[in-house]
């Protein structure tokens, strides 16, 4: 293999995890499977008397508090929790939710080389360069990689899948002997990519069993299905086994005869709940959201167009995009959509862009039109990699939750614990919102304390602590005033809510949109540090004697610029650059760096900035157990 091709091959698996990295926490799509993974990590697999078992269940795992409108299957929580054990072990259980994640991440990495390596052999090695060129360049695959959706878990068998309906043997023009050793190789290719695509749509999600039914029937009409027979005996043993799997370990982890996936075609499809979540118009796929999934919009308008009308290029073309066109055509007959839904077609689609990339390239030295439209892919993904880094920094920038629970446990990493207590350990309760637990907070976050030894509490400050995480979303309790007696900070977004007296002690930013500032608008960092020294400067006379001004005088000075333009000596210089530590510090805690790095760019850019802009979302509460002090 050449360098080249290695470098390739890791930029993959490098951007997942990097991906990972810069935006560590989950959405509430996420937390079935992630909060199943730490159940099953941390408390195990419960066994013995059918009491035991059921306490165990009922007391520890958390989708018996917070079962979802629909069940989930344990299959793939199961699989990547017991995947995940040996590393754990070895990490002492350290940032485990991003080791299991990366696991993740790491598996559906390789599948999507071994497809690409599948190209390699059908098409040449610059069909597969260009693949993960074009792969690499987009967002949310890379994003998604490692999330624990069951889109996500269902997405690396059906790339696994399409990988074996992927033809790189040419049957016509061999012996005999020959043509009937490829035939059964093809035969157990598809045998192979059926299981797949079954297991899938069985266990996680349902909508796969229309792109499977789309590619049997262009292997049909291109007369490449070899047994119906074999092909209907596949499907039938596929997907007993898959039942009897996802029955088997989710009527035990539930506690009840049950098979999720089929309750929850059910309830989406059958019942139409899906549409509570918003719907959309019938084209709304192929409009807006596979676009956005490509990203590179090269590959829509002309790649695919190009490989579909060049002879060379066009059969193998048509088997690639075909049944991923026709799944999103039947697929959007459901009125709900989103990217994940459909997330499976984007290797096949991408694949039949890069037959048209290497036709490009490899002819780059024959015309002034080919090099051209070289230089012309070359900068489309480089573009498409500097949109997808936007898109990175700027969803990294929506999980508050998982922010206020870091920054609270950073708060009760300072405190100062009384000293004349005799109780073993101090406990600290903390009650999380429906929006902090929809952003970013899991069990994996919780310092342990939850039905633990209490040798295993944590020691915060030399303390032993035991922390107790709440999540009740029930309205009539948060409106009981004695509810919230029970807790010692509160992570909120609407802190009017929390009843009783509490101070703001931590406020978490996230994104709101775009914002535009131009130079000398008053909104950086440096400038409103100049305000607030400026504003604490400001006296006014009265009958000859100074006296401490009002608001209104502070406003008129600031207005007016008078202190803009007065001189200032070292030792004011010196306080100023005191005043200006103090609140960078203070400035830090509230806003994580992004004003800092926002104001930095300014610097370099005269005062001007476009990007994100960040409103306060969660406040860290802190209960007032006296009355504060007059100032």
């Amino acid at each position: 293999m050449k360098g080249i091709d290695i470098l390739l091959n890791l930029l993959i698996p490098t951007l997942i995890v990097l991906h990972l990295l810069i935006a560590p926490y989950t959405k509430v799509e996420e937390s079935f499977n992630i909060q199943a993974i730490h159940d099953i990590t941390t408390y195990g697999i419960p066994i013995g008397n059918i009491t035991r078992v059921t306490s165990s269940l009922r007391e520890d795992y958390d989708h018996f508090s917070f079962p979802g409108a629909v069940p989930r299957t344990f299959v793939g929580a199961l699989a990547l929790a017991q995947i995940s054990r040996p590393i754990l072990a070895l990490t002492g259980g350290k940032h485990a939710q991003f080791v299991v994640r990366a696991i993740l991440g790491l598996f559906n990495a390789s599948t999507l080389l071994l497809f690409r390596a599948r190209l390699d052999k059908a098409f040449g090695k610059d069909v597969g360069r260009w693949y993960i060129l074009l792969q690499a360049a987009q967002f949310h695959v890379i994003f998604y990689a490692s999330r624990t959706l069951p889109n996500t878990f269902a997405f690396g068998l059906t790339t696994l899948a399409l990988r074996a309906f992927v033809t790189d043997i040419q049957v016509e023009g061999a012996n005999a002997e020959k043509r009937r050793g490829w035939r059964a190789e093809l035969e157990r290719r598809q045998k192979w990519g059926i299981f797949l695509f079954v297991f899938a749509g069985v266990v996680f999600r349902s909508e796969i069993a229309i792109l499977l039914f789309t590619q049997l029937v262009v292997l049909f009409f291109r007369n490449r299905i070899f047994s119906f027979q074999t092909v209907i005996s596949q499907g039938l043993t596929s997907a007993s086994f898959a039942v009897w799997v996802t029955f088997a370990i989710d009527s035990f982890f539930w506690w009840k005869p049950i098979w999720p996936e089929l309750a929850g075609f059910y309830f989406n499809a059958i019942q139409g709940k899906s549409a509570d979540w918003g719907t959309s118009p019938f084209g709304y796929y192929f409009s807006t959201l596979l676009p956005r999934l490509l990203l590179n919009p090269l590959i829509l308008m002309v790649l695919i167009p190009m490989a579909l009308m060049l002879p060379a290029t066009r059969y193998h073309t048509r088997d690639l995009t075909l049944p991923s066109i026709l799944f999103i055509a039947i697929y959007s007959l459901q009125p709900h959509k989103e990217s994940r839904f459909i997330i499976y077609v984007v290797p096949p689609l991408t694949a039949a862009a890069a037959l048209g990339a290497s036709y490009i390239w490899t002819r780059r030295t024959k015309s002034l039109l080919y090099r051209l439209g070289s230089l012309i892919l070359v900068a489309s993904v480089l573009l498409s990699l500097v949109a997808s880094t936007a898109m990175l920094l700027i969803s990294s920038l929506n999980y508050p939750g998982g922010q206020a629970l870091s920054q609270f446990h950073d708060i009760i990493s300072c405190t100062t614990w009384p000293s004349e207590t005799s109780a073993p350990y101090k406990t600290i309760s903390v009650h999380m919102d429906i929006l902090s637990c929809m952003t970013g907070v899991t069990r994996f976050q919780e310092l342990p304390s939850r039905n633990v030894p209490i040798s295993t509490f944590p020691v915060i400050n030399n303390r032993t602590v035991q922390l107790s995480y709440d999540k009740t979303e029930d309205d009539g309790e948060l409106l009981n005033p004695a509810f919230w007696q029970k807790f010692d900070y509160a992570l909120m977004e609407a802190p009017e809510k929390a009843i009783g007296k509490w101070e703001v002690v931590g406020t978490v930013f996230a994104y709101a949109g775009i914002e535009f500032l131009r130079p000398g608008d008053g909104s950086s960092f440096g400038e409103n540090l100049e305000k607030v020294y400026e504003a604490n400067k400001v006296t006014k006379i009265v009958d000859g004697e100074e006296k401490a001004p009002d608001s209104s005088d502070v406003v008129n000075e600031l207005e007016e610029g008078k202190h803009g333009a007065r001189s200032i000596g070292e030792g004011e210089m010196r306080k100023k650059e005191d005043l200006k530590a103090k609140l960078m510090f203070e400035e830090m805690a509230k806003f994580g760096t992004f004003n800092l790095v926002r104001d930095a760019v300014r610097g370099v850019t005269g005062g001007w900035w476009i990007g994100p802009r960040m409103e306060p979302k969660i406040r860290i509460l802190k209960r007032v157990k006296e009355p504060l002090p007059l100032s």
